[in-house]
């Protein structure tokens, strides 16, 4: 198992396995992919870095995000922040049930842990870590101005 790459920083966007995605979409029916490369979307309708999708409303969405590992705190954030403001957010990400991040938001969702460990598309070997999907379903109580 190649851990040294799979840690570094050389890359840590590793594309979701077509068969995890496939089942995904039809359980959720994708709208909006925010971490795509451009050349790896999952969706029709995608964002890449250069697009700002932190910063961008992701409105009524349903939206896959499998984020650059390294960014998992920020791109927690957003997905739940997302989902309060009306955004179903689908999240597979790394099983780090020790990070602040998880405790902060991955367990205000709905937690799927994946059996085993994932082989992400181009990877020659397995990922060094277990992974997990996280389910943010908008809020029932929004709060709004009258």
């Amino acid at each position: 198992m190649n851990s040294a790459l799979m840690f570094s920083k050389e890359s840590d966007e590793w594309p979701t396995p077509l068969w995890l995605f496939d089942s995904l979409n039809r359980e959720f029916g994708f709208t909006l992919d925010p971490c795509s490369n451009g050349e790896n979307s999952k969706c029709e309708n995608f964002y890449t870095i250069a697009d700002s999708p932190l910063l961008k409303d992701w409105g009524s969405e349903t939206v896959y995000m499998n984020p650059p590992y390294s960014g998992c705190k920020e791109w927690m954030a957003k997905a739940f922040s997302a989902s309060r403001e009306g955004a179903t957010v689908v999240c597979l990400v790394s099983s780090r049930t020790d990070t602040s991040w998880w405790h902060s938001y991955a367990m205000k969702g709905e937690v799927r842990f994946i059996k085993g460990r994932l082989k992400f598309e181009g990877a020659k070997h397995n990922a060094p870590f277990p992974s997990a999907i996280v389910v943010f379903r908008p809020s029932t109580f929004v709060l709004r101005s009258v």
